[in-house]
């Protein structure tokens, strides 16, 4: 037998009114559902509805992990500093590491990843090749000092992930996994019902080169993510890019110096020029871990890409307010002309056939109109430095970009030697030569899926759930709360779950109306209604919650005819490729 619940005693409280503090879809929907209540800012309980919907979400990826060998355990939430200290991040990872000191003084977080951890733990282990590959996977809370959490589970301090680690002795071997792994979070996608791309990504704070990450598409989404028809696929800050440049200048001209007063911004600068925007190079200033600067020079109309600075000057970091008097550079007059010596100038690529610049002076209230470089300054590097566009020509096919908006979901990584190395972590070669692991990490967002799957599932009513992820997949609705209706209410709840089918009774006695709201708020992806006058004739109504179509069935048909709706609603979010 199935689950199978009564409203009357279940523990589901709804709300009427939008709660003020929500601002997206999927926090109204969850408060308002009774699925979901804040504790604390970026801090949830999980009720009844919500944990059933969650636990759907991590058994889904309980059987892909393990169906790619991957094995589940559970590591320490409370992490201590010795581990963070040798890996480097201790200092790296910034405010967001919830750090704390026990009774005796000594340090420890909780942890928002376990790569420290888990590579501690194998590198006692594991000492030969012959142990690997080895994969291992857990589902934990995860915290994070948001500095400012918002959107609900979207972005919180306290969050439930799967976590994976791999540890290889061969490229080749590390390889094989994380396209494995990949396979597998594209079925997690799939089986939850999401529209998702896979994209090219930045690896931030976790490290390693090579990353992944699979986008929720959702116009509610934090990521700005370009694609093109060929696959190429990438979030905004990692997507590689050809800028179309159509400059005014074709010709050489003599450069001249400007006076510019209190002109601060590019807009500012080409309507006093009349020139367009587009005409224009604005200089962003940096230093090397050394201390040396550089100037960083993109079209004017464009932005520049901290991360695609920091991959063309490694270490590099941008200028602060403080910065720029302490190097006696005027902010806002910045140029490659005749910067401070030493200065290392690296330009965005798209402008190398440029033949003429409007640039900063480096003088307040200064510019230079029709600057030459190769004449006037040196560009000592050509880079691709400015945040992608749609509009943009695709970097593997030139075809134009087009954009979109996504929820991160899950990510996968190459992390190489990045921990194993700074930890020790080495193991015996077949010579008898000791190696550090080469290794792999794999992150699913449970409790970010969880809303992500709403953003793409809502209407005005409420949510519609993917029947893989329901609370529960069929409610029965008597109208009337006792007599003829309500007994065969229940014996079509009951003959349900005998079926297999988790099934909610909504026995309360409440009104027609109340019933209805609650049921599409919610979201049952099947609702069976049993009023008085369809018993009169003998007949029942199954409503379709994604499609709202309604079907009038008689009572004999009723438990054949929903059982068989959602096990085809399950079967079409079933994995699309068979496992290897």
């Amino acid at each position: 037998m199935s689950v199978a619940l009564r409203m009357s005693t279940l523990y589901a409280p709804t709300l009427k009114e939008e709660p003020a503090e929500a601002d997206l879809a999927s926090h109204r929907v969850l408060l308002r559902a009774g699925m979901i209540r804040k504790a604390a800012a970026g801090v949830y309980s999980f009720l009844p509805l919500g944990w059933r919907s969650l636990h759907k979400i991590e058994q889904i990826v309980r059987e892909e992990m393990d169906a790619i060998g991957s094995q589940e355990m559970l590591m320490p939430a409370m992490q201590p500093s010795e581990l963070w200290q040798e890996s480097g991040r201790w200092e790296l990872y910034g405010p967001e590491l919830m750090r704390f000191k026990d009774r005796h003084g000594r340090d420890f977080c909780l942890g928002p990843t376990h790569e420290e951890l888990v590579t501690s733990l194998v590198r006692n282990e594991v000492r030969s090749y012959r142990e690997l590959p080895l994969s291992l996977y857990q589902i934990q809370v995860k915290f994070r000092d948001e500095v400012r959490p918002r959107f609900g589970l979207l972005r919180g301090r306290e969050f439930i992930m799967k976590d994976a680690y791999s540890f290889h002795a061969t490229q080749e071997s590390l390889q094989e996994h994380y396209d494995a792994m990949s396979r597998a979070y594209a079925r997690i996608c799939e089986r939850l019902g999401l529209k998702f791309r896979p994209v090219e990504a930045e690896s931030g704070q976790i490290g390693g080169k090579v990353t992944t990450e699979f986008m929720a598409l959702a116009d509610s989404g934090e990521a700005a993510l370009v694609y093109c028809d060929c696959g190429y696929a990438a979030n905004v800050e990692a997507a590689g890019t050809v800028v179309p440049r159509h400059p005014s200048v074709t010709e050489p001209r003599p450069s001249r110096k400007v006076h510019t007063p209190d002109i601060r911004t590019i807009a500012e600068l080409a309507a006093f020029l009349g020139i367009r925007e587009h005409d224009t190079v604005k200089t962003m200033a940096g230093r090397t871990e050394a201390g040396r600067l550089v100037f960083f020079l993109v079209p004017g109309d464009r932005e520049l890409n901290p991360i695609k600075a920091g991959w063309a000057v490694p270490g590099v970091t941008l200028l602060d307010e403080e910065d720029f008097a302490k190097f006696g550079i005027p902010k806002g007059s910045l140029g490659p002309v005749a910067p401070p010596e030493g200065t290392v100038v690296v330009a965005d690529r798209s402008l190398q056939s440029d033949v003429a610049w409007g640039v900063g002076a480096n003088e307040n209230d200064y510019h230079i109109v029709d600057a030459q470089p190769g004449r006037d300054f040196e560009v000592a590097q050509w880079a691709d430095l400015i945040v992608a566009e749609p509009g943009d020509g695709c970097p593997e096919c030139g075809a134009v970009l087009k954009g979109a908006r996504g929820i991160e979901v899950s990510q996968v990584f190459q992390l190489g030697t990045r921990y194993s190395v700074s930890m020790g972590a080495n193991f015996s070669d077949e010579d008898g030569v000791d190696k550090p692991f080469l290794m792999g990490c794999y992150g699913v967002g449970v409790s970010r899926s969880l809303a992500a799957v709403i953003e793409q599932n809502y209407d005005d009513a409420g949510v519609s759930w993917p029947a893989t992820v329901a609370p529960l997949e069929v409610a029965v609705l008597p109208l009337m709360a006792d007599g003829e209706v309500l007994e065969v209410g229940e014996r079509i709840w009951r003959e349900l779950a005998e079926a297999g089918i988790e099934t909610v009774l909504d026995d309360r006695d409440e009104r027609a109306g109340v019933k209805f709201a609650d049921a599409d708020l919610i979201g049952w992806p099947f609702q069976v209604v049993v009023g008085k006058r369809g018993l009169a004739e003998g007949v029942i109504e199954v409503k379709d919650r994604a499609t709202g179509e309604r079907v009038t069935v008689t009572l004999a048909e009723a438990v054949d005819h929903v059982a068989a709706a959602v096990r085809t609603a399950k079967a079409a979010l079933a994995p699309l490729t068979p496992h290897p």
